[in-house]
This record gives structure tokens, C-alpha cells and sequence, in this order.
């Protein structure tokens, strides 16, 4: 287990050193375009594109900014943002907070409606409880998170008047505003989860130590409990696990809609008024999360499933 886990962080820790060096030569280089230009805009002369190179040390060999930058990322030191006229980490770390406040109310809603549902639907597969749950799940899962985004502002703060139609927390926090940016996102991600667990249900159900289990005269409570519960959730744990993945780029529509002073928005920020340094940060945080997020997987893969942990 000791060794799986070294490999598992050597691999991180590789794939993390790989991604900064295609980040930096995208944005850091000529590759894309020259970055005094995107930075200063098209109208600026030739000098003053140089005097910023000088500046910021473009004008160094590409290996040892590259190794400067890195270093600096390591120990948190995260540049300038143009458009902020601040130090990165002071933006950015307020903003992944609140990301995580909205993730983590999502996923406290919606991971266990989707297990619990998706269960459900395995153990009754075929029935009308089973096909209610999975055709609402696929047509959740169908509407892009604008649209619903729409539907439910229509719905609550223009039909009901029920929620603020925003959540810039322009007053402090708020709870309510949390309400319907977290609706939009559960409901998306919702039938995708329960559509995996419910198939992962349906096939342990199918097996020949549960029907042993049941012919053996086991409780059928202690069968699902003990036995079937725990197998089904193989599957199901490492699509949760990718799905921080998605919660911290994919809500850029939904946290720019109602205004969330978020992760996303933020990101979407720095690509639209190319803020080198903040857009750098962004792409690096997210890197650390996917694989720090792929790693507690495969770790937590082992765990429920034995004949990995023995190989």
C-alpha cells in the first residue's frame, strides 16, 4: 500500500511538472503570440514592448525564467495581476474559497440524492421506479447548465420572487444566493452520477455471491447493506472523485450567470483581459486539484476493491 501510494504521488508530482512546462511555453513564449502584446495591446510601440520584457525578464534564456517561475509557484510567490494591480494569491485565494463553499454544497446535496436514487433505481431495475429515475435523470443531465440556469431564474426570481436573480454576496454571505447557482449544478450533475450508480447496482444485483446470499436465507436488508452496497460503489466513487474536477472549470457559466464572485469567473477574467500571471495561477491550480483529486481515487479504488489492494 506504501508503494502504491509513492507511485501514485511520483505520477502527481510528474504529470504536475509536465503541465507547467506546455502552460509556460503557451504563455510565457512566442508560441502563442508575443506576450508584451497580448499584455500591453496591439497599439503599442516597439519600445515600450521591449522596455516590458526588460521589465518582467523576457529578455532571460527560456530555461531559466522557466525555472525561476516554478520556484516562485512552489513557494507561493504567484506574480502581479494586471487587471488587479495586486499580488495573484490575494485574488485568487479568496475566490477558491468561495468556489469550495459553493462545491461543497453541491456535493452535499447532490452525491447522496444521486446514490441514494441511483440504489434504488439498480435494485428495482426494470420497474417504474427504475425508468422514472433514469429518463429524469437523462433529461437533467441534457440541459446545459445555462439553460437551466434561465429556467430556474425565470421560475424563482422573476415568477416567484422567491431568490435574488444574483449571488455577488455584495453584502456579506448570504445563504439564499447560494441556493440557485447550487440548484443549477445539481441538477445538471445529478443523473449523470445516478445513471453510473444505478448501473453498477443493476450488475451486482445480477451476481452470483448476492444470489447465494439470498437463497442462503440472508436478511435482505443485510445483503444490500453488506454485500451488494459496497461493490456497486466502486464505480459511482470514482465519478464523484472526477467530478471536483468539473466543479471547480466547469462552473465558469454558472458562476458568471447569477455573478458568483468565484474559481470559474475568475478564470474566465484573466483568459478575457489576457492577465498572464492570474491566468497562469488559474491553470495551475486547477492542474494541482486534478491530480491531487485522480490520486485520492485511486487510492480510495484500493480500499473498496480487495483484489487491487492484493495484487
Amino acid at each position: 500500500m506504501i508503494l502504491l501510494l509513492l507511485k501514485r504521488i511520483g505520477f502527481m508530482l510528474f504529470t504536475m511538472v509536465v503541465v507547467s512546462i506546455i502552460l509556460f511555453l503557451l504563455l510565457e513564449t512566442g508560441l502563442t503570440g508575443d506576450p508584451a502584446t497580448r499584455v500591453l495591446g496591439n497599439f503599442a510601440s516597439d519600445e515600450q514592448k521591449e522596455m516590458w520584457r526588460d521589465q518582467h525578464g523576457y529578455n532571460q534564456p527560456t530555461v531559466v525564467r522557466y525555472a525561476k517561475w516554478l520556484g516562485n509557484f512552489a513557494t507561493g510567490n504567484l506574480g502581479t495581476s494586471i487587471r488587479y494591480k495586486g499580488p495573484v494569491k490575494e485574488v485568487l485565494l479568496p475566490r477558491l474559497w468561495n468556489t469550495a463553499i459553493l462545491g461543497f454544497w453541491t456535493f452535499a446535496i447532490m452525491i447522496p440524492l444521486s446514490l441514494i436514487l441511483g440504489v434504488l433505481s439498480g435494485m428495482k431495475e426494470g420497474s417504474m421506479l427504475d425508468r422514472t429515475i433514469s429518463v429524469f435523470g437523462i433529461l437533467t443531465t441534457s440541459v446545459p447548465e445555462f439553460a437551466s440556469a434561465v429556467f430556474f431564474s425565470a421560475l424563482f426570481v422573476f415568477g416567484l420572487k422567491w431568490l435574488p436573480g444574483t449571488s455577488s454576496m455584495i453584502g456579506g454571505f448570504e445563504f439564499k444566493q447560494l441556493i440557485l447557482p447550487a440548484m443549477v449544478l445539481v441538477v445538471y450533475d445529478f443523473g449523470y452520477v445516478a445513471r453510473m450508480t444505478r448501473a453498477s447496482m443493476a450488475e451486482v444485483m445480477t451476481s452470483q455471491y448476492i444470489r447465494s446470499a439470498v437463497l442462503k436465507g440472508l436478511p435482505y436488508r443485510r445483503v444490500i447493506l453488506k454485500h451488494a452496497l459496497r461493490n456497486a460503489l466502486i464505480a459511482p466513487f470514482t465519478v464523484i472523485m472526477l467530478q471536483i474536477n468539473w466543479l471547480l472549470s466547469g462552473v465558469i457559466v454558472v458562476e458568471f450567470f447569477f455573478a458568483y464572485k468565484g474559481f470559474g469567473a475568475l478564470l474566465l477574467e484573466a483568459s478575457l483581459n489576457n492577465d498572464i500571471a492570474l491566468l497562469e495561477a488559474c491553470a495551475m491550480v486547477a492542474v494541482v486539484v486534478a491530480v491531487s483529486s485522480q490520486t485520492i481515487a485511486d487510492i480510495g479504488y484500493t480500499f473498496l476493491n480487495p483484489r487491487i489492494r492484493f495484487s
